[in-house]
C-alpha cells in the first residue's frame, strides 16, 4: 500500500523527518561516494536523499507511483518529478546508471514487474540501491514512521527479493537505529545512537540498504560426450561498466573492444 505523498511531505519537512534525511543520505552517500557525470533515477519517494546526487550526477530524475501521488521537486529551477506507473517507466532500454528505492519495495503491490522495469531501463553497469524497513526494526512498527505503511523485510528476504529478480547484491548496510521519537533529547542524541547502533545493533535497524548489480546472461561453453558436440549453457554474471561502454558503443556503429 502507497503512503500519500502529502503525508511522506508532512514526515519529512518535520524535525524527525530531517534527522531521518540526515541519517539516510550519509549512509547512501558512503554507498555512491561518486557519481559523477552518470543519470540518477529516484524511485517511489526518493526526493529527500537526491540532492547530494543532483549536484554531482550528469542528470536526476524523480519517478513517482501514481497510486502515491507527485509533487513538484526540487523548489527552485525547473521541475525534475514525474507521476509515473512503476511497472511502465517512461525511458528507453538501458538509459539509466543509478536507481535509488525509497518508500517502494514495501509499498508496491507488484514489487516483481517494478523490479524487471527496473532491470530494463537500467544500464548495463548499473547499480541499484534499495532502501526498506526491516522487520525487527521499531520503524516498521511505530505508525508515526513512514516506514509503517506496507511488507517489511528481513535483509536476507530483502537480498532473495532482488536476486530472484536479476539482480546481485553487493553491498549491505543499516541504518536508523534511534526509535522514530519527536523527543528533542533523543533526536540531538541521534548521531551517537546511529554510530553505537551501526556497531553493536546491526538487527534492531529501522530499514536495509542494499547495493545490487545487474546480472546479465552469459553463454558457457560445455563440451558433451559426444564427440564435437558443444552446449552453450546459460550463466548470471554481474554486468560491469564496461558492458555499457561495449553497448554504447555498438549502438554508435563501433566494435566493442575485446
Amino acid at each position: 500500500m502507497w503512503t500519500d505523498v502529502l503525508d511522506l511531505n508532512e514526515f519529512y519537512g518535520s524535525t524527525l523527518g530531517q534527522m531521518t534525511v540526515r541519517l539516510l543520505r550519509a549512509r547512501l552517500r558512503e554507498v555512491w561516494p561518486n557519481v559523477r557525470g552518470e543519470t540518477v533515477l529516484g524511485l517511489g519517494y526518493a526526493t529527500p536523499f537526491l540532492r547530494p546526487f543532483r549536484e554531482e550526477a550528469a542528470r536526476t530524475l524523480a519517478f513517482m507511483p501514481a497510486q502515491q501521488g507527485v509533487t513538484r521537486w526540487p523548489r527552485e529551477g525547473r521541475n525534475l518529478t514525474a507521476l509515473v506507473d512503476e511497472n511502465d517507466l517512461p525511458l528507453p532500454d538501458r538509459s539509466v546508471d543509478r536507481v535509488l528505492l525509497v518508500h517502494a519495495v514495501e509499498s508496491t503491490e507488484q514489487v516483481r514487474p517494478m523490479l524487471r522495469e527496473i532491470w530494463r531501463v537500467m544500464a548495463d553497469g548499473g547499480r541499484l540501491v534499495t532502501v526498506a524497513p526491516t522487520r525487527a526494526g521499531l520503524w516498521s512498527q511505530i505508525d508515526r514512521s513512514p516506514f509503517y505503511q506496507g511488507h517489511p523485510y528481513s535483509p536476507g528476504q530483502l537480498a532473495a527479493l532482488l536476486r530472484a529478480n536479476m539482480f546481485a547484491p553487493m553491498r549491505q548496510s543499516r541504518a536508523l537505529f534511534m526509535p522514530p521519537t519527536r523527543s528533542r533529547v533523543m533526536l540531538r542524541m541521534a548521531p551517537a545512537v546511529e554510530r553505537f547502533g551501526h556497531r553493536w545493533l546491526g538487527r534492531f535497524a529501522g530499514v536495509t540498504v542494499i547495493e545490487a548489480g545487474k546480472q546479465l546472461y552469459a553463454g558457457i561453453a560445455e563440451r558433451t560426450a559426444a564427440p564435437g558436440l558443444v552446449v552453450v549453457r546459460p550463466k548470471l554474471r554481474v554486468a560491469s561498466s564496461r558492458d555499457t561502454q561495449a553497448a554504447r558503443n555498438a549502438g554508435d556503429g563501433e566494435a566493442p573492444a575485446s
